[in-house]
């Protein structure tokens, strides 16, 4: 059998790069050690890939770091030949029947006395953090210092960032080429799904739509039904991958057949100032919070209410910290990638548009890396 690489498997000097942040900031904490988990849910394995590269199929595992010692991959047992660990590039790998009791025997081992968690907010298991919680040591919450300290992309992360988006764009442009009235909504969907599953994305796609009557969109985002569409309908096919490097990007456009309405053609009027002005603040040495202020401004002059965060970090997690929103006062590096979706509706709550684009933060400005124009498709389309 041919052993199949991996073209985006970090070199050794990008693995170092990794670790030297990550101990960066475990002193600027004063962190003796740090638990970094991960979970099979879509979009939470990539703080452990980042670490040791290995992709979780099913359940979790975590990866224990140390200022100076090797860190270590723990796996529940149970999921002992679930996932490829050939890709793990940490090479002291446990598989206790109880990682929780594990980990927190092994830091007593060590004498940790300032722990910090990586997952405290979404992803540990329950059942792993009643064993730590139950010692001695002091645990810290790492979310947000942790994703700070992956924030900057090397030029390595950037290719896959970029291969990522190819992707996704080439994922919405089949579904716009596909479009027929008739067609369900799950069908349209999974002319989408098949490009990616064909391109290497495995389970790591996130997806969702939007829909509406008479060329609008409704503001809650759902599963695709079998609902037939009409070619009167306002469709948005919300769609978020990574590629085989493991780099989650967001990447959609609006597909109005029939043309949007009034209230949704002023929308989509603010959603084009809106991006214009991400391409000018996304920019290095701005703050988080000040971009999302500036780039608001078209969407809260014209009284519309927000439904979600204008933005937000992205990499092998999906959702990194910091947002670009109220409160974030991180400021932003060069190399550091966004994705920028602006939800927003009406005050009445019968309309609202919510598509994205994934940006990477520039010296003199953002750039967005679709490269595709900020409009309506009507479908049919075999080009951007």
């Amino acid at each position: 059998m041919t052993e199949y690489v991996n073209r985006f498997r970090p070199s050794e000097a990008e693995i170092e790069r990794r670790y030297a942040n990550t101990r960066k900031a475990m002193e600027e904490h004063g962190l003796d050690y740090l638990v970094v988990s991960g979970s099979e849910y879509s979009g939470f394995e990539g703080a452990v890939r980042y670490l040791c590269g290995f992709h979780i199929l099913h359940r979790y595992a975590y990866v224990i770091v140390s200022l100076h010692d090797d860190p270590v991959c723990v796996f529940p047992r149970e999921a002992t030949w679930v996932g490829d660990h050939s890709a793990t590039f940490v090479a002291r790998r446990e598989f206790p029947s109880h990682c929780g009791e594990w980990i927190a025997d092994y830091l007593k081992t060590k004498g940790a006395r300032r722990v910090g968690i990586y997952g405290l907010e979404y992803i540990i298991n329950v059942r792993d953090y009643s064993a730590l919680a139950a010692q001695d040591f002091e645990i810290l919450d790492f979310e947000i210092p942790f994703d700070y300290a992956r924030s900057q992309k090397s030029e390595e992360e950037m290719a896959s960032v970029r291969h990522s988006m190819d992707i996704n764009k080439q994922g919405v442009l089949d579904v716009i080429k596909a479009y027929q009235p008739g067609k369900t909504e799950a069908e349209l969907m999974g002319v989408a799904e098949r490009t990616f599953s064909s391109m290497g994305c495995g389970r790591n796609t996130m997806n969702m739509v939007l829909t509406g009557p008479g060329g609008s969109l409704e503001p809650q985002m759902v599963f695709p039904s079998q609902r037939p569409v009409q070619d009167s309908d306002g469709l948005m096919y919300g769609l978020e991958i990574s590629g085989e490097g493991g780099h989650w990007v967001e990447f959609s456009r609006p597909l109005a057949p029939h043309g949007l309405d009034d209230t949704m053609q002023e929308m989509m009027t603010a959603y084009q100032e809106f991006h214009v002005l991400a391409k000018e603040h996304m920019k290095a040495g701005n703050m988080a919070e000040e971009v999302s202020r500036a780039c608001m401004k078209p969407i809260f002059d014209r009284g519309y209410r927000s439904g979600h965060v204008c933005g937000h970090s992205i990499g092998m997690t999906m959702i990194e910290m910091p947002r670009i929103g109220e409160g974030f006062d991180f400021v932003l590096p060069e190399n550091m990638v966004c994705s920028m979706h602006p939800h927003f509706m009406n005050q009445e709550r019968t309309h609202a548009l919510y598509f994205q684009e994934t940006y990477r933060v520039g010296r003199d400005g953002g750039e967005a890396l679709s490269g595709v124009p900020i409009k309506v498709y009507e479908g049919g389309e075999d080009s951007f």
